[in-house]
């Protein structure tokens, strides 16, 4: 039913593609870089245009490269003709990204972690003391590549099935929707926390309800998971 569901409805993917965005859309990464950001500028003293301003090109640039990404992986296993098994390749990445992020949620020292290495921070803090707006486009380009080889998961499952059971241009539009979903939450929080009261409350919020949002969706991600290997 799911595979049918899927296969004939124009728009059988489009729930499937929202929730995963939505999933990956909870990153700890951008969303406390963007915290660090505002924070930062602030202490320098920066109007809240300026900040509006560099956030949105952080945020922009985060769209563009995850959508570049992408793209060129979905055109490489269309060009290369790979077998349409990708779906369940997918799955399979799908279910192993869920649990060992059920498990970091829970056990703190596991030794995997699904973030970006420690190594990358001393990086995106030098360009961040930048303080210029190339500086901020070049901060969302090295998040959006730093984290897709940690949490990408959902996004590969999702490249996986658009692979299997639609065209390269039909992929083009889902991918634009997933991108638009993903950075979705960091435009919201930017127009929050330039005001410096609501970013402390956010702050305080997201530090609480993350762990219980995120346990909560990648649990539905192993449902998902599951649903593909019915196929």
């Amino acid at each position: 039913m799911f595979a049918e569901y899927l296969t004939t409805s124009s728009h059988g993917f489009l729930p499937v593609i929202m929730l995963s965005a939505l999933i990956d859309s909870i990153n700890p990464c951008a969303i406390s870089v963007l915290f660090l950001t505002i924070t930062f500028l602030f202490s320098l003293g920066k109007n809240r245009r300026f900040v509006l301003i560099s956030g949105g090109v952080y945020i922009l640039a985060i769209a563009i490269v995850y959508t570049l990404i992408g793209l060129g992986t979905l055109k490489a296993l269309t060009f290369f003709n790979v077998p349409n098994i990708m779906a369940k390749i997918g799955a399979s990445i799908l279910l192993i990204y869920s649990i060992i992020g059920l498990i970091n949620e829970f056990f703190e020292n596991f030794p995997i972690k699904l973030k970006m290495p420690e190594s990358t921070h001393t990086t995106i803090a030098k360009v961040m003391t930048k303080g210029s707006i190339p500086a901020f486009l070049l901060l969302g380009a090295l998040v959006a590549m730093f984290e897709f080889p940690c949490t990408g998961g959902p996004y590969l499952f999702v490249l996986s099935l658009l692979h299997d059971y639609a065209n390269f241009w039909k992929g083009f539009w889902y991918l634009i929707i997933y991108n638009f979903i993903f950075v979705l939450p960091l435009i919201v929080i930017l127009l929050l926390t330039t005001n410096k009261v609501m970013a402390e409350k956010i702050d305080r919020l997201r530090r609480l309800e993350t762990k219980k949002a995120r346990v909560i969706l990648l649990l539905i991600l192993v449902v998902f998971g599951v649903l593909i290997f019915s196929l």
